[in-house]
């Protein structure tokens, strides 16, 4: 564990478990977490024998709290910022919901000249909200609504959104209250400023060229009952516009699939590795 110091003074914290030698997965973690989001694939890759590393988005987890830099360019140079401290090379990127929007962007600003591979999991791109280009996208209001839910009581905001995230408010599907209580506890670790900036940044960016700008193999992988990030509005487009992309769907996965269905997305993270 550390932090880096980004040029405007912003510390990143991140974690790096692993040999320096062996080959790199770096991961990107959802909104309003942090790298603990991770922790189920983050222990199974170090077991397989790669390195793995995670940061905390610049205002979330255990990152400095700026009032500035809260947008992607400043999220995917921070990104860029971390690969390039530890000079990793040959890298995996696993971006997941926000995180899958940042590493896009971190392709689309600075190459895969670094990258191996990408991986999307239930991730935001190309564009969350309804444009002229994407008809079919989510109207203004539903940020509107969580922007809402931020600034009112973040706290109960949060203890209730971890409820579609998970799944668990479908039919004869339990409450976990473990995940519950780490989503809500990693989302009031950060600043509610920096999360409340954050939200422009994953529904109404349109990724639509970074997507274009991958030219490593790329694994797209989402839930077809992801109440957070629908499916129809981002993991069959990204697979259409990425030029090698593969793409699995999870049947009655949610968006929070990481944690619910650990064993086989950590499976098939490894397989995708392996090929």
């Amino acid at each position: 564990m550390g932090f880096i110091t980004i040029n405007d003074g912003t510390r990143i914290f991140y974690k790096d478990w692993g040999a320096k030698d062996a080959q790199p997965i770096v991961f990107s973690h959802g909104w309003p977490l942090s790298a603990d989001a991770w922790d189920g694939q983050m222990l199974f890759m170090v077991q397989q024998g790669y390195r793995v590393i995670a940061h905390d988005r610049r205002g979330h987890g255990r990152s400095d709290q700026p009032a500035t830099g809260n947008d992607m360019d400043s999220y995917a140079d921070d990104l860029a910022a971390v690969i390039e401290a530890l000079d990793l090379k040959d890298a995996v990127l696993v971006g997941h919901s926000t995180g899958g929007g940042e590493i896009a962007h971190y392709v689309g600003r600075h190459g895969t000249a670094r990258v191996a591979k990408m991986v999307l999991v239930g991730a935001v791109p190309p564009t969350m909200s309804k444009s002229e280009a994407y008809p079919n996208g989510l109207p203004l209001s539903v940020f509107d609504d969580i922007r809402k839910g931020v600034a009112d009581n973040r706290s109960q905001f949060y203890l209730d959104l971890a409820l579609p995230f998970f799944g668990f408010n479908r039919a004869g599907v339990s409450v976990n209250e473990g995940l519950q209580k780490s989503f809500w506890g990693q989302g009031m670790a950060g600043s509610v400023l920096g999360q409340y900036l954050c939200i422009r940044e994953f529904s109404e960016v349109d990724y639509t060229d970074d997507l274009k700008a991958i030219d490593v193999p790329t694994l797209v992988i989402h839930g077809d009952d992801d109440q957070i990030v629908p499916i129809g509005n981002a993991g069959l487009l990204s697979a259409e516009i990425i030029a090698d992309a593969a793409l699995k769907i999870y049947e009655g996965a949610p968006h929070g699939l990481t944690a619910t269905h650990q064993d086989r997305f950590n499976a098939d993270l490894l397989a995708f590795i392996k090929d």
